[in-house]
């Protein structure tokens, strides 16, 4: 049994708790956008964040959103996953998706889909090889003018 532990991060102390690890995902965010973006997300998306606490620490963060489309029907949208690069290799990004995948089946979701950026290749081999994601698009983006 692990001796890991997976809290739920419902206030801005706690994120800021994650802040290190996730900046490592979101390089662009800095700290007042981040909690400012996360207390939206929570308040208006029904955003979902957990940190993966290892030897009395933050080691690995999630972010997800129950969803609904045409596409997916009912689903987990996974925004963000991140294990601290200095703690890679130690399974707990593993661990934590199958937190998400848990969470989902026992809220009565039963797909979890997540987008990762092109580059990301050990993140892929990571998503195919080891948690058994298909490959099923593309995801696209286009900035607009503010």
């Amino acid at each position: 049994m692990s001796k890991n532990i997976i809290k739920e991060l419902t206030c801005e102390k706690l994120w800021m708790e994650a802040f290190p690890v996730m900046k490592q995902l979101r390089t662009h965010l800095d700290e007042s956008t981040y909690v400012n973006l996360v207390k939206e997300a929570q308040e208006k998306e029904d955003y979902k964040m957990f940190g993966l606490v290892a030897n009395g620490r933050i080691v690995a963060v999630t972010g997800f959103m129950p969803m609904i489309t045409l596409y997916n029907g009912r689903f987990i949208w996974v925004c963000d996953l991140v294990t601290d690069q200095n703690e890679r290799s130690k399974n707990y990004g593993e661990e934590l998706l199958t937190f998400v995948h848990k969470w989902a089946g026992e809220h009565g979701f039963h797909i979890v889909s997540l987008s990762s950026g092109l580059q990301r290749t050990e993140a892929h081999r990571f998503y195919e090889h080891k948690m058994n994601y298909e490959k099923t698009s593309f995801v696209f983006l286009k900035k607009l003018e503010k």
